[in-house]
C-alpha cells in the first residue's frame, strides 16, 4: 500500500493564547493533495518515544480561497501529549507528517446565511468557515462564541477585525463563563430563535455541543440544516501502511454475489457491479483508484462518512455516529459492508 502521508515544512508557529498555537504549513509540491473546503481537518503524526507516533486530528483555521499556506490551530489539553508537544516543541523549519484534508463539517453553499456556535477551541473550523464565507459569499453570519474568560478567546483580534470590516454581514457575540456562567440550553435556544432560517454549525466541548444541538432541535431546525463536528481521539494509527495478509478461516469468509455500488463523490458518478462481500466500501473504492476521503480507518472519526440513498450496509465498528446520524442514513465507508443487492451512496 502506498504511504498516504506527506511531510510538510512548518513555516511559522503563532501564539494565539497562552495555551493555543496556530501552525502554518507549506504544502509545497504537494499542493494538489491538500485542496480543502472550509471546516475540514488534517490528521498529523506526533512522535512518541513510547509508541513511535500518535495520530491526532486538528481543524484547519485557514481558508482555501486565498491560496496561502495551510494553518491548523491546536489548543493544549490537560495531560494531552500530542497537543502539548505541538504547543511546546514545534517550531519553524520543522517537518510535520500529515494526511490530506478530511471531514464533512463544511457548508455546501457559502451564500446561505449561517448561525455558528463555537466553544473554546471549537472556533478553529468555524473560523475557516467564517473567513471563506466573508471572502467568497454574500451571506449573513452570526457567531456565538463561548470561552472560560477573555484570555481564552482564540482569534479575538481577528474576529474583531472581520466584524469591523463587514458589520452588515458578520456579528460576533462573546460569552464568558467568568462573567455569565456556562450558557444553558434555554439561553442558547433564546439566542438561536432569531435565526430560524439559517444553516447552523456547532463545534466545541461535548456538553456545549449537546446543549446547542438540543436547543436547535427544540426550535425545529431540520437535520439537514444542523451540523455538529465530532471530536474523537484516534486510537489507531492511520499512518501505519504495513499490510499483513492473513488467510481467513473458510467459515468466516462472507459469501454471496457481488453487489452493484453507485457513488456520488465530488460531482463525479461511479458505478461498479463487483463490490465483493467482505470488502468495505472504502476498500472497494480504493481498489478502483477512487480517491475517497478517510482518516482513521477504524470507525473513530467521520472523515469517510457517506449518506445511504438506496439499499443498506452494515458497519463493523462505529464510535462517532449517534442514533440521529444513523437514522438519517449516515454511515462510515471504512466500516461498511454491503447488506443489499444494490447500494447507492453520496459523499455530499
Amino acid at each position: 500500500m502506498t504511504d498516504p502521508s506527506f511531510e510538510l515544512e512548518v513555516l511559522e508557529v503563532v501564539e494565539e493564547t497562552g495555551d493555543a498555537r496556530s501552525v502554518v504549513l507549506d504544502p509545497g509540491e504537494h499542493r494538489e493533495f491538500f485542496a480543502y473546503t472550509p471546516g475540514q481537518f488534517l490528521t498529523v503524526a506526533v512522535p512518541s518515544e513510547r509508541t513511535g507516533l500518535v495520530a491526532r486530528s486538528y481543524s484547519l483555521s485557514s481558508t482555501p480561497g486565498d491560496g496561502g499556506p495551510l494553518t491548523i490551530t491546536v489548543k493544549r489539553t490537560p495531560d494531552g501529549y500530542a497537543s502539548g508537544w505541538i504547543c511546546e516543541h514545534l517550531k519553524a523549519g520543522d517537518k510535520l507528517r500529515v494526511l490530506p484534508p478530511s471531514g464533512i463539517f463544511t457548508p455546501k453553499d457559502l451564500d446561505v446565511d449561517l448561525l455558528l456556535f463555537a466553544g473554546g477551541s471549537g472556533i478553529t473550523p468555524v473560523m475557516s468557515i467564517i473567513r471563506a464565507a466573508l471572502a467568497d459569499g454574500v451571506n449573513k453570519i452570526t457567531l456565538f462564541y463561548a470561552n472560560r474568560d477573555e484570555r481564552s478567546v482564540i482569534f479575538h483580534a481577528s474576529l474583531a477585525e472581520l466584524a469591523a470590516a463587514q458589520p452588515e454581514r458578520f456579528q460576533v457575540v462573546h460569552w464568558l463563563e467568568s462573567v455569565q456562567g456556562l450558557p444553558t440550553e434555554a439561553q442558547l435556544k433564546a439566542f438561536a430563535a432569531d435565526h430560524l432560517e439559517r444553516e447552523a454549525f456547532v463545534c466545541g466541548p461535548a456538553p456545549f455541543m449537546k446543549a446547542a444541538t438540543s436547543a436547535l432541535k427544540e426550535l425545529g431546525f431540520p437535520r439537514e440544516r444542523r451540523h455538529q463536528e465530532k471530536f474523537v481521539s484516534l486510537g489507531g494509527n492511520p499512518f501505519d501502511v504495513e499490510v499483513i495478509e492473513v488467510e481467513p478461516a473458510a467459515d468466516s469468509v462472507p459469501s454471496g454475489p457481488p453487489v452493484n455500488l453507485q457513488v456520488d463523490l465530488d460531482g463525479e458518478e461511479y458505478d461498479f457491479d463487483d463490490w465483493k462481500p467482505g470488502t468495505t466500501l472504502l476498500e472497494h473504492l480504493e481498489s478502483k483508484g477512487v480517491k475517497a476521503p478517510y482518516s482513521c480507518r477504524e470507525g473513530e472519526c467521520s472523515a469517510c462518512a457517506v449518506r445511504i440513498l438506496e439499499g443498506e450496509v452494515t458497519m463493523r465498528n462505529n464510535d462517532v455516529l449517534d442514533d440521529e446520524d444513523l437514522a438519517d442514513g449516515i454511515r462510515l465507508a471504512c466500516q461498511s459492508d454491503a447488506a443489499s443487492e444494490k447500494v447507492r451512496v453520496t459523499y455530499s
